[in-house]
């Protein structure tokens, strides 16, 4: 196998532009678990309003692993507040609460899949995987993970996240979410040009069940043009400077700055 950047923890994979690429398949995997799914469904408006979804997932994810211990704090309040009042109700047809460690436990672990998924598809593999791993264990500690929960290292990772494969569940209200998600209307023309390429890589990465279960379009010609692209990012992407491929993080430590600065 080919031998990627020298990463020896997330520090060093983190910060790579290239990452956001795999944001569409950790949200489809989130959404594939009900708890989370229709928590979503009823109470998120980000399938309105989708690039303050975005950033606000940008910024926790780059604070968190760059920030300050003050700037990891302020950011962590802002969601753990955000997700107080996302519980489920009696009209409710699947049980819920955003501040579940178990619900958070399965976001972090999405987080943590697909961005090596696709990092190791491009670069190669990472020269210290089981520290990357361990690092990532603070995406969920940060919030209301309790330390221990995650599994003890990637070999437990493996079996316990085939496991949690087996057992998500689309239906048609988190089928509807991911339709509009990935098929946008208030965003800004860019975006919605973009979404082509996005729904491709999204659905590439997928793996195969869930694209099924939420009817994704796939065949032959797709999965061809899916190669194509990632064989380009694996020309391109290594060779870009540093400052192109961190430039998400570091514009977003900006602007997060820039608001605490504002007070």
């Amino acid at each position: 196998m080919r031998r990627g950047r020298d990463v020896r923890g997330m520090r060093d994979m983190a910060a790579e532009a290239l990452l956001l690429g795999a944001g569409g398949r950790a949200i489809l995997l989130q959404l594939a678990c009900p708890g989370v799914g229709h928590g979503v469904a009823e109470h998120s408006d980000f399938v309105h309003r989708p690039l303050q979804r975005l950033h606000g997932t940008m910024t926790y994810l780059y604070a968190i692993v760059y920030g300050s211990p003050a700037e990891a704090r302020a950011v962590r309040d802002l969601v753990d507040r955000a997700h107080a009042p996302v519980r489920s109700d009696a009209s409710s047809s699947v049980a819920y609460d955003a501040r579940d460690p178990r619900l958070q436990l399965w976001v972090a672990a999405t987080l943590y899949d697909s961005a090596i998924d696709l990092y190791e598809r491009v670069y190669g593999a990472v020269g210290a995987p089981e520290a990357v791993y361990r690092d990532y264990e603070l995406v969920g500690t940060a919030l209301q993970v309790p330390a221990g929960a995650w599994p003890a290292d990637r070999a437990a990772f493996r079996r316990w996240w085939d496991a949690r494969l087996g057992e998500l569940v689309v239906d048609d209200v988190t089928r509807d979410v991911a339709h509009r998600l990935l098929h946008p209307t208030a965003v800004p023309v860019a975006l919605r040009l973009a979404m082509p390429l996005a729904r491709l890589v999204t659905t590439g990465l997928l793996p195969a069940p869930l694209r099924t279960a939420f009817r994704l379009p796939w065949g032959p010609v797709r999965a061809a043009a899916f190669r194509a692209v990632l064989l380009l990012c694996r020309i391109v992407v290594p060779r870009l400077p540093a400052r192109l491929r961190h430039v998400l993080r570091d514009h977003y430590l900006r602007r997060l700055r820039a608001w605490l600065a504002r007070g």
